[in-house]
């Protein structure tokens, strides 16, 4: 099964939020539009900005911007960005792996059906996700 977390649901709101928006917006405005807790909020930008999914301004310029247009930013790449890098031995799957006596065509089975989740999710981008009303303001620079 495959679980996401708390903080990857509230990372995949907010890249949502920002592939809808024509200018930069506050963390503060996205929390309390997306229904995330502020402290958590920024956290989470934080992360997103290291893996360079988004662009936080500061001062009177300050605001949040998708680094690059929502076409180019995947369910995957936020997903990685919280919960790092997808693989079938990863913790976000479970699987029977681990069991003892469990191997062979089982776990062949099983590392095919993990890969086909994670080509599925790096399909999906926020462009589709927003259906198609992006203006985000990195895109104006392409």
């Amino acid at each position: 099964m495959l679980s996401i977390n708390r903080q990857t649901d509230y990372a995949c709101r907010i890249i949502l939020h920002l592939a809808t928006c024509s200018e930069r917006v506050t963390a503060q405005e996205i929390a309390r539009q997306q229904l995330v807790p502020r402290a958590l909020a920024r956290r989470i930008v934080t992360r997103l900005a290291n893996a360079h999914l988004v662009i936080a301004g500061c001062g009177r310029e300050g605001g949040l911007e998708l680094a690059r247009p929502p076409s180019e930013i995947s369910l995957l790449d936020v997903i990685e960005a919280i919960e790092g890098p997808l693989t079938p031995e990863a913790g976000i799957f479970y699987h029977p792996l681990r069991v003892p006596g469990v191997g062979g065509a089982a776990r062949e089975a099983w590392v095919q059906a993990c890969a086909a989740v994670i080509a599925e999710l790096s399909r999906v981008t926020f462009d589709k996700l927003s259906g198609g009303s992006v203006q985000g303001s990195a895109e104006k620079g392409s």
